[in-house]
C-alpha cells in the first residue's frame, strides 16, 4: 500500500528491539503485522538482518537444530533476526532463549498471529527476556492523523459494517469490501485454531462465534451456549478461550465491589472487528434497515476504547456493571481506585442518566454519555 497509514506502535516499536531482547508483536492475521516490520526495516537498512518466516518450511528448518554452534553460523554478522509467524515454528521459546542467551548483542523481533502457542512455547522460557506489543486492525486514532472530522463522520457507517482491516482502504467498492472480509473469515481467521491440536469442529467454533455476535454486549451464559451447541460446557469454555487467543474475539468481566445484588460472574464478548462480526452473521446491510445498530455501536466503541488504552499505554481494567434487577452500565473503567462509567447510546437524542444503585454504591465514580456527538474524545 503506498499510502501506508503510519501505526500508532511505530515509535514505540524501535526503542523496544533491544539487545539480547526479542520483542513479540501480537496480533490478528493480517491486521499489518508484516508491514510494520517491513518500515522498519527500511529506518534500519544500513544494519544486518535476517528475516525468516516461521510457516515456511526452509526457514524453520534453519532453526530446528538447537545448539549454539548452528545458531552462531546462521546469525554471523547479524544484528537482527526477525521471525515471522513465530507461533508456527516447534519450541520456539526454547530456541529464541538459547539464542538470546548465547550470542552477545543480538536483537530479535518476533510476530505471532495466536497467544496460546506463543504462551505456551514462548512465554515461560523468555521470563525477563522479553518485550511484547499488540497490533489491532486500524484505530480511529490511526485514522485521525489523515481525516478531517467531516471525513471521520462520513466513514462512521463503513466502519461500524466494515471494520477496519488495513486492506480494505485499497477497496473504495464495498462489495469488494465484502468480498475480501468473507475472504479473511474463510482463509485466516480460525487458521491457527485449526492447526491446533485436539479441534475437530470448525463448524462448531463457526457456529460459537454466530451465537457470540448475536448476543453483543449482553452477558453471556456458557451452560445456554453449551445446550445451544450440543457441546460440554467446558468445550465451549476452552473454544472462547482460543478464539480469544488468536485475536477474534474479547472477554469483559462484571464489575462488583460491595453489592450483593451485582451480577459479577457473567461475561460480556466483544469482537475486535467489526466487519469480522458483520461477516459471521452474513449482514452487511446499511444501518437504517438494521436492528443491531446499538449492537454495533457498542462494539465499535469497546474495542476503539481498548485499542486506545493500549497504544497510549493507559492501565485500566474495563467491566460492564449490571444489578440482578436490570440497572446497569455499558462500561466501567477502574484505574486504580478511580471509578468511570459510560452509557453508549446511537441516538444523540436519548438521555440516559446514572443508575441509583451505583450512584449510591459509588458516589466518588464519573459518569458520561457517549453518543455520536462526542464519541471522538472517548475513542482518540
Amino acid at each position: 500500500m503506498e499510502n501506508y497509514l503510519k501505526r500508532a506502535l511505530f515509535q514505540d516499536f524501535g526503542k523496544k528491539v533491544l539487545p539480547n531482547k526479542v520483542l513479540i508483536l501480537l496480533g490478528a492475521r493480517r491486521v499489518g503485522k508484516t508491514e510494520l516490520i517491513k518500515n522498519y526495516l527500511q529506518t534500519i537498512s544500513a544494519r544486518s538482518y535476517l528475516q525468516l518466516n516461521g510457516e515456511d518450511i526452509n526457514d524453520a528448518n534453519l532453526l530446528k537444530e538447537r545448539s549454539v554452534a548452528n545458531y552462531k553460523r546462521l546469525l554471523h554478522n547479524i544484528d537482527l533476526l526477525v521471525i515471522d509467524e513465530a507461533q508456527t515454528v516447534p519450541d520456539i521459546g526454547l530456541i529464541l532463549k538459547l539464542i538470546v542467551d548465547s550470542i552477545e548483542g543480538i536483537k530479535i523481533i518476533a510476530t505471532g498471529s495466536s497467544i496460546f502457542d506463543l504462551n505456551n512455547n514462548l512465554g515461560e522460557p523468555l521470563v525477563g527476556r522479553k518485550n511484547t506489543l499488540y497490533l489491532f486492525p486500524l484505530a480511529q486514532m490511526e485514522y485521525s492523523q489523515y481525516e478531517n472530522y467531516k471525513q471521520t463522520t462520513e466513514k462512521l457507517e463503513e466502519r461500524l459494517l466494515f471494520g477496519s482491516y488495513p486492506e480494505l482502504l485499497q477497496y473504495p467498492d464495498w462489495e469488494e469490501k465484502k468480498e475480501y472480509l468473507y475472504e479473511i473469515i474463510n482463509s485466516y481467521l480460525l487458521k491457527d485454531i485449526l492447526v491446533f491440536e485436539g479441534i475437530k469442529h470448525a463448524d462448531k467454533i463457526y457456529d460459537l462465534l454466530r451465537l457470540i455476535a448475536h448476543q453483543l454486549g449482553k452477558e453471556v451464559s456458557l451452560q445456554e451456549l453449551a445446550n445451544q451447541l450440543q457441546m460440554s460446557k467446558n468445550t465451549v469454555s476452552n473454544y472462547l478461550d482460543l478464539l480469544s487467543k488468536v485475536f477474534i474475539i474479547f472477554k469483559v468481566e462484571g464489575f462488583s465491589r460491595n453489592l450483593r445484588k451485582e451480577i459479577v460472574k457473567s461475561n460480556r464478548w466483544y469482537f475486535y472487528d467489526n466487519g469480522i462480526r458483520n461477516g459471521i452473521i452474513n449482514n452487511f446491510n446499511r444501518l437504517d434497515s438494521r436492528t443491531d445498530v446499538g449492537d454495533l455501536w457498542e462494539n465499535y466503541l469497546a474495542v476503539e476504547r481498548v485499542k486506545k488504552q493500549n497504544y497510549l499505554k493507559t492501565k485500566t481494567n474495563n467491566y460492564f456493571w449490571r444489578t440482578y434487577d436490570h440497572q446497569e452500565l455499558d462500561w466501567l473503567e477502574e484505574k486504580g481506585d478511580a471509578l468511570a462509567g459510560f452509557e453508549f447510546k446511537w441516538s444523540e437524542t436519548k438521555k440516559a442518566k446514572i443508575p441509583a444503585a451505583f450512584a449510591k454504591a459509588y458516589p466518588d465514580a464519573t459518569y458520561e454519555v457517549i453518543n455520536r456527538s462526542n464519541y471522538l474524545d472517548f475513542i482518540t
